[in-house]
């Protein structure tokens, strides 16, 4: 190498070796001046505090723990919110059936309804003894029925696809530190709640008047009673809310606190929530004592349950795994918490109440075998990732075959509510509707928008064009070829204007 390389080499690496402490000084530098301002906030922060009257503080304390109360209540208000819905709009009491005497239309403003089947309900409440749900054997109707708890936890599923298979039982709902004997013929069901709900949906043949009135009439054989007068029992008592407007969507403001301190005062404290025995405490619900929020503490609720409203509703925009890969339906419910519900929460490590919460914001019940008896699958958006718009013009193939022994149904809902479109003359197509019309090849195309398109109306569901909305795919008695995936619904998509 000659000098004049040697030379130039030494420059370079002189300057090199100059600029790396350069920088390394200036780094030090920045380092610095980022730990002076670190150490100043924090030198600052209590004067930011103290700057915070007491009052404030306390304000801001309640309006957070209002947030938290929300998300981690949802199941059980929601559960209350149905409970007294029934009481004061309907003739109905406890123990008592309330149902639907057709196919549900808007007035039923329930979570997700399905009004593809006939809805009955009923609410128990076990402080005085156990509770007998008398389940009649399929014969010349079906049933597909959910016994939940107040917290809306899966105590069975009973009927057709139920525990039972068709074959029928008595179910007796056991309160909690129950120490007495079941007699020999009822099935046990031990609740860590007081009070809860069933929810049975007898199967409609088609959508005919004479298949209703089937209908009806067979769901009409389940019985509900005190164990204490099994021997005699008297006879269940029906109320038909089919003209009732039923609005039990979740309310976001300060009387969802008023849900939650009646499920309180009622309930045990189940020792996975002992947390929030302060929380709501702090919110004046506390068990023994009366709720009643001055207004400024109003005020707070009212925000605290906005601000979770808009949570929940980030957390069920950003979506979770689909069921088809690469496709906008996804399972409407979400992994962690089907796990976590499977076996009664006995994994302590594994609690998602955040999950929880969305999810009881756009339906109820639990199902203790999902998938056994239905599944369902949910749609927010469409093949282009765009929100499902009412206003617009929309199309879904569903595919010849699908894998199930009962009926596929896809249905229309508000996406704000969660409830059927209101002032809709209808909210679903159904594999079990004789109107629907088939392609050639045994697929059907459904239509949702504001209009029908031309001839085609059998197979349209109108949406209200001021309103966004979702879609929910029923699938009842899904076979294993609808979980292997061999039978694939594609996404909904945006049509031409008619």
């Amino acid at each position: 190498m000659s000098v004049y390389g040697h030379v130039t080499v030494t420059y370079f690496l002189s300057f090199h070796l100059a600029r790396k402490i350069h920088l390394n000084l200036e780094v030090t530098a920045m380092m610095k001046r980022i730990a002076a301002i670190v150490c100043l906030i924090f030198i600052a922060m209590p004067s930011l505090a103290e700057n915070l009257s007491q009052q404030a503080l306390q304000n801001r304390a309640i309006e957070r723990r209002a947030v938290e109360a929300v998300i981690w209540g949802m199941p059980a208000v929601n559960y209350d919110l149905m409970l007294q819905e029934m009481l004061t709009t309907t003739k109905a009491g406890q123990h008592e059936i309330v149902y639907w005497g057709r196919a549900l239309d808007w007035m039923n403003q329930t979570l997700t309804p399905n009004p593809d089947t006939i809805y009955f309900m009923t609410f128990f409440d076990t402080h005085d003894g156990p509770i007998v749900i008398d389940v009649p054997a399929a014969e010349e109707g079906s049933l597909n029925g959910n016994i939940v708890t107040a917290w809306q936890m899966p105590l069975e599923d009973v009927g057709l696809l139920g525990v039972d298979k068709g074959a029928g039982g008595k179910f007796v709902v056991l309160p909690p530190g129950f120490l007495g004997t079941v007699p020999k013929g009822f099935t046990p069901l031990q609740s860590d709640t007081f009070g809860g709900y069933a929810l049975v949906r007898s199967n409609l043949a088609s959508h005919s008047s004479d298949d209703v009135d089937k209908s009806v009439a067979y769901g009409k054989k389940v019985k509900v009673y005190p164990l204490s007068k099994a021997d005699n029992p008297s006879q269940t008592v029906f109320t038909d809310a089919q003209d009732v407007l039923f609005d039990s969507t979740i309310r976001f403001d300060s009387t969802f606190f008023e849900h939650l301190n009646r499920v309180v005062q009622n309930e045990p404290w189940l020792a996975r929530d002992m947390a929030m025995i302060d929380t709501l405490k702090s919110l004046g619900i506390e068990k023994g004592k009366p709720f009643k929020p001055d207004a400024e503490t109003r005020s707070l609720l009212d925000a605290g349950a906005v601000e979770a409203k808009a949570f929940l509703d980030a957390k069920y925009e950003a979506g979770w795994e689909p069921f088809y890969e690469g496709t906008q339906w996804r399972p409407a419910g979400v992994p962690a918490l089907a796990k976590a519900v499977s076996n009664g929460y006995a994994d302590t490590s594994l609690y998602p109440t955040d999950v929880r919460g969305m999810i009881y914001t756009l339906g109820y019940i639990g199902i203790k075998r999902l998938g056994a008896g239905q599944f369902y699958l949910l749609a927010p958006k469409d093949k282009d990732g765009e929100n499902l718009d009412g206003a617009r013009n929309y199309k879904l193939t569903v595919p010849a075959n699908a894998p199930v022994d009962q009926y596929w149904s896809v249905t229309v809902y508000d996406r704000q509510t969660h409830g059927l479109v209101r002032n809709m003359t209808r909210a679903s197509r159904a594999s079990n509707n004789a109107e629907v019309r088939k392609n050639p090849d045994g697929s059907v195309d459904l239509y949702f928008g504001p209009t029908p398109p031309a001839s085609k109306e059998a197979n349209w569901v109108p949406t209200d064009p001021l309103r966004e909305f979702e879609l929910m795919l029923r699938a009842y008695g899904p076979k294993k070829e609808f979980f292997e995936k061999a039978w694939v619904l594609p996404d909904v998509e945006k049509v031409a204007e008619q």
